[in-house]
């Protein structure tokens, strides 16, 4: 990954300049990717509401369709919905701003298309990581991610110093 801002060294990025690079591919899913496959990808920016989340539910689907891939529209929304409220839930916690740009903290969503496979990128300035929880028949919330874990091939985060992560998920259509 590289900052979009060529002025500021590699390692001096935040969450705010993370765009998916030509080719971008998250390491641990490199595998899935098949050789050769043409790269496209889009980015929107979610605004710290909840409105947010079906913004982001629209912008994936628009993609999709877009790219003729009508048939990951469903999943695909279901995924986003999770990622997208855990950004604005957890990432945007913090209420700092970036001292470089002088904005209020943002998620960044992008959405990665490589041949048959999809990923779907939410980039927020939160330091705390994602975690599967442990949870019980009675329990009325914390399953966001283990619904990803069901409908997606892969997926993960990555930090991305000097504060703040990515998180994405890859389906297949």
């Amino acid at each position: 990954m590289h900052s979009t801002d060529l002025t500021r060294g590699q390692n001096q990025w935040s969450a705010f300049d993370w765009w998916p690079p030509l080719g971008w591919w998250p390491e641990p899913a490199r595998d899935l990717a098949p050789f050769g496959a043409r790269t496209s990808s889009a980015s929107f920016v979610l605004p710290p509401h909840a409105r947010s989340v079906h913004a982001a539910r629209c912008f994936a689907s628009g993609s999709l369709i877009g790219w003729a891939m009508s048939d990951l529209v469903a999943d695909m929304e279901l995924v986003v919905s999770e990622l997208a409220t855990n950004a604005l839930r957890h990432g945007l916690a913090s209420g700092r701003e970036d001292p470089a740009c002088g904005r209020a903290d943002l998620v960044r969503m992008s959405m990665v298309r490589k041949g048959s496979l999809v990923t779907c990128v939410f980039a927020d300035p939160g330091a705390a990581v994602p975690v599967l929880r442990r949870h019980s028949e009675l329990d009325t919330g914390g399953m966001g991610l283990h619904i990803v874990e069901s409908m997606s091939l892969r997926w993960g985060f990555d930090p991305l110093p000097p504060y703040g992560k990515v998180v994405w998920a890859v389906l297949k259509s």
